[in-house]
């Protein structure tokens, strides 16, 4: 367990190999979102915690990032925790508000720059100078690179599209096929929406038809009686002698009065339901030429329903959607000659954009190479020189940058590769063939020093970037990063008494054993 307050200015961490300096390195990892690894977490013990206080200013892109995921900002400072289990869970906290370890990494870059060994190989790597340059010449490469990457992006659809219409053009015209095949059997049909609904009715009713009418014209007797029966008692009849009855003494009580009225209504009612029953069964038409006509009818929706739908909205809806689809199907010799015009615009495009790149990053890769230089020779390399190759690839299918066919990808046609010469008389070489590990050191200390005039990060770590170096040469780099603390915060773990005396701080790492446990 312990607690660090790191110095404004130069704070020297040193110690014995193996005392544990390189916590101080893991520990602030993990606070900008590394990777959690179980092994942090002492045996025995449930979890490891790594807390810290960074101040940030107000106006800072970080604060404001950090108050977009909830946190608070403590008195300038944001507090910023992270717990790692003995089963290799991870949690965040930012502010006093949990987070994703995402948003952690995500402020990383605003706030602290890492430099250790592990650093330098990925310097090796040729794409990760070419991030280097890029990074270094700002908007001059940035602004140019946002549209060469739109650009590229579009012309990768247009082009995925263009081979799918091209490589799929015999099953393309199958489905065009099948469709066309569809729509022509529901033309011929002619569906109309609704009309399974009605079919279904109208056959219902004409199938009995006899029954409907022989009930129709019972309760037509029923109410208005049957003109073969003359002496038959129906419902009309008794309510018109009920209604005789109350009107002879209606005048006598109101009450019975207005029974009266009410009886009266019931006549009408039964008069009016008499005459519809009478209607109906006039209207009835047990015509079976016509019941055998609804039946083939919905005997054909049923075929298109048993393929396209299950009624005959969903095969209306599907023939819609497949004329759609038709359509553009075949529209694809059109479609193909339009993308074809596009991608060849884009490639145009391309090489343009990727001819601005080329020129930015040689102007840039020229005053960077400078910049370093001038810094090898205050770190004991006088004689040594830094150049960049920037050099493209031809291909035929590629784009045209400076009247050649040349590779293209994400980032441009630019191939960028770091060169040194250690002294005169030597060819430039790549910096991972021509450096030994003394001078490889020097050089990325050199282009960490010229980056930091260009990247306003607050705070700069580095892990043993004076390995390899000794002498005169680790007084120089002792004096360059204390430079670099003058506009910064720089904290340095080091092995050199020549580095860690240009410090404005020293924190000594020192292991003990009693037996048990080891603490640092």
């Amino acid at each position: 367990d312990a607690v660090v307050e790191l110095s404004p200015g130069f704070t020297a961490v040193t110690g014995e190999t193996g005392a544990g300096k390189t916590m101080v390195v893991t520990s602030l990892g993990l606070l900008l979102g590394g990777r959690a690894d179980p092994a942090l977490v002492r045996i025995g013990a449930g979890k490891a915690v790594v807390e810290g206080r960074i101040t940030v200013p107000s106006d800072a892109t970080a604060a404001v990032r950090a108050e977009e995921a909830g946190a608070e900002l403590d008195d300038g400072a944001l507090l910023i925790s992270r717990t790692v289990s003995a089963e290799g869970r991870s949690r965040a906290h930012l502010g006093g508000r949990s987070v994703p370890v995402g948003v952690l990494a995500e402020l990383a870059d605003e706030l602290v720059a890492v430099h250790g060994q592990t650093d330098q190989q990925g310097l090796l790597k040729l794409s990760r100078q070419r991030q280097a340059l890029d990074r270094y010449a700002g908007d001059a490469v940035a602004v140019p690179l946002a549209k060469y990457q739109e650009a590229y992006k579009r012309l990768r659809a247009v082009s995925a599209e263009l081979d799918e219409i091209t490589t799929r053009a015999r099953e393309r015209a199958q489905e065009a096929d099948l469709l066309r095949f569809g729509l022509d059997e529901i033309a011929a049909v002619e569906p109309r929406a609704g009309e399974d609904t009605e079919l279904a009715e109208e056959a219902e009713r004409l199938g009995h038809a006899e029954a409907l009418a022989a009930a129709a014209a019972a309760a037509h007797a029923a109410l208005a009686g049957n003109p073969e029966d003359p002496e038959g008692v129906d419902a009309g009849t008794l309510v018109a002698g009920a209604q005789r009855a109350l009107d002879a003494v209606r005048s006598h009580d109101p009450a019975l009065a207005a029974l009266a009225d009410r009886i009266g209504e019931i006549g009408i009612l039964l008069r009016d339901a008499a005459g519809d029953l009478a209607g109906y069964a006039d209207d009835l038409d047990a015509d079976p030429l016509r019941l055998a006509a609804v039946e083939e009818r919905r005997a054909a929706l049923t075929g298109l329903t048993r393929k396209y739908g299950e009624d005959i909205a969903s095969v209306l809806a599907w023939a819609e959607e497949s004329a759609a689809r038709l359509t553009e199907l075949d529209g694809d010799d059109e479609r193909i000659g339009e993308l074809t015009a596009e991608r060849d615009a884009l490639r145009a495009e391309l090489g343009g954009l990727a001819q601005a790149l080329t020129d930015a990053r040689t102007e840039a890769a020229e005053r960077f190479a400078a910049a370093v230089t001038a810094e090898l020779a205050s770190l004991a390399m006088p004689h040594a020189r830094v150049s960049f190759d920037i050099r493209q690839t031809e291909d035929p299918e590629g784009v045209e940058v400076g009247g050649r066919a040349v590779a293209y990808g994400p980032a441009g046609a630019d191939e960028v590769e770091l060169l040194l010469a250690p002294h005169p008389g030597a060819p430039p070489r790549p910096i991972a063939k021509g450096a030994s590990g003394g001078e490889l050191s020097r050089v990325m200390l050199a282009v960490e020093v010229v980056f930091a005039g260009t990247d306003p990060v607050p705070t700069y770590l580095f892990d043993e970037v004076d390995a390899g170096v000794g002498g005169k040469a680790a007084v120089e780099i002792g004096r360059r990063l204390a430079r670099l603390a003058k506009t910064a915060q720089v904290v340095v773990v080091t092995h050199l008494p020549q580095v860690a005396a240009f410090a404005d701080r020293q924190l000594l790492v020192e292991k003990t054993n009693d037996g048990s446990v080891t603490p640092s």
